[in-house]
């Protein structure tokens, strides 16, 4: 059969085809733009067989009148009858090394590895709208929930680093070890177990500094011994790395995880040293923002400052501050309020503009909130990514992001403990 034009992608899965491929429990698209981003190496055999049927189907949505069976299904992925579309961060085409990226959000983790000469071999995120942003940039439709075995199924063999930025959840542990079993039941076990059967050289995990106390300390204790004594792993102490410290003004603190496989006889690691560089807010401010989307009237300036002191009077904390050119931002956050928060109460810059009307007061104070473009730079993206969802969704996808300098650095100390270069 000849096939007389490519078929996109984007028409199969988001917009003409009127057959469900696109469902919230499986990973079709998943499984083809993985195949496709690895047909040229032994990493397709993952995803062939599925890719294959999967491909099949579409092509007997399009070509109702012809016979298509599993080798004309092949023919047709090794003709490359899919268009892909322009992305900004394509895969590594010689690539020093490979690693999968778990809880992968927008891509952080595969912003700061590729950029290191790495390839991405599979990528999970849960989310709908961190998936439309991750396959925007990257190409490729993270697969979905890891806990089920199905997802599990995908991933390759032999693939040198895992990346991971699990979510911290406590352990009702049974016994007194703390160990492996004892986890069951919580994301960090689906890593565990993932680390288990594919034994990769080296691991790198990511989570909010509170992970040290939480729950007594007794979950760090409980990770630390199940990658440690159950899994044979050598893990050096975990660090407080602050994004900070690599060239972004954001004062926030993650505490990183990373291990070798015992196999290689590593026993030392050294974390990256802080840069000495300053950075301030300034350095990633937006030009031009648009006076009528983003600054705040009077009054609702009057509402947050009347809100904050009566959260004040109360003991608790409250989301916002107002951060000068000269200073650094804290750390950019999501949750707590809802989309309000997310939107409006988290951080704000001064920038007068005693002219701008919004319904109809005039904000004096001329303070704004930042734009997700400014939430990008704080994390460390580049301006070519794009943020292709509503700011409601970008200010959470950059707000549950990793920074993607600190990220780097830290991946460089680990390739280098590897002798990958």
């Amino acid at each position: 059969m000849k096939f007389k034009e490519k078929i996109s992608l984007e028409k199969v899965f988001e917009k003409d085809y009127k057959i469900k491929l696109v469902e919230s429990e499986n990973n079709k698209e998943a499984i083809i733009t993985h195949f496709l981003h690895n047909s040229k190496n032994g990493i397709s055999q993952f995803f062939k067989k599925d890719a294959i049927e999967y491909s099949k189907e579409i092509l007997q949505y399009k070509y109702p009148q012809e016979e298509i069976t599993n080798v004309v299904a092949e023919e047709a992925l090794q003709y490359g009858i899919f268009k892909t579309f322009e992305i900004p961060f394509p895969p590594a085409e010689n690539p020093k090394f490979t690693f999968i990226d778990l809880f992968a959000g927008i891509g952080g983790f595969r912003l700061a590895l590729q950029n290191l000469g790495g390839k991405c071999v599979f990528t999970s995120e849960w989310d709908k709208e961190a998936k439309r942003t991750y396959k925007a940039n990257f190409g490729e439709r993270p697969f979905g929930d890891i806990t089920k075995e199905e997802t599990k199924k995908y991933i390759p063999d032999n693939f040198d680093l895992l990346c991971a930025g699990f979510p911290c959840q406590a352990f009702s542990i049974a016994g007194k070890r703390g160990g492996f079993e004892d986890t069951r039941g919580t994301l960090f076990f689906d890593v565990a177990e993932i680390i288990k059967r594919k034994q990769p050289k080296a691991l790198f995990l990511e989570n909010v500094k509170g992970l040290r106390s939480h729950d007594k300390g007794k979950t760090l204790e409980t990770i630390l011994n199940v990658l440690r004594n159950d899994l044979g792993y050598f893990i050096p102490e975990p660090q407080i790395v602050n994004a900070k410290n690599f060239g972004v003004p954001q004062n926030r603190e993650r505490i990183y995880i990373v291990g070798f496989h015992k196999s290689l006889g590593i026993d030392t690691f050294n974390y990256p040293k802080p840069l000495d560089v300053q950075v301030t807010f300034a350095d990633v401010k937006e030009e031009n923002v648009p006076p009528t989307k983003y600054y705040l009237s009077t009054q609702y300036v009057q509402t947050l400052v009347n809100h904050k002191a009566r959260h004040a009077s109360k003991g608790n904390g409250f989301g916002y501050n107002i951060v000068a050119d000269e200073e650094i931002a804290g750390a950019i956050v999501c949750g707590g309020m809802g989309r309000e928060r997310n939107l409006v109460l988290d951080f704000r810059i001064t920038d007068y503009t005693p002219t701008t009307h919004i319904k109809g007061t005039v904000n004096r104070e001329g303070i704004r909130k930042m734009t997700p473009r400014e939430w990008a730079r704080l994390q460390g993206y580049p301006d070519n990514f794009m943020i292709p969802v509503a700011d409601a969704s970008a200010y959470k996808q950059f707000g549950n992001s990793v920074a993607v300098p600190a990220i780097q650095a830290t991946a460089v100390e680990i390739l280098n403990t590897l002798e990958i270069r």
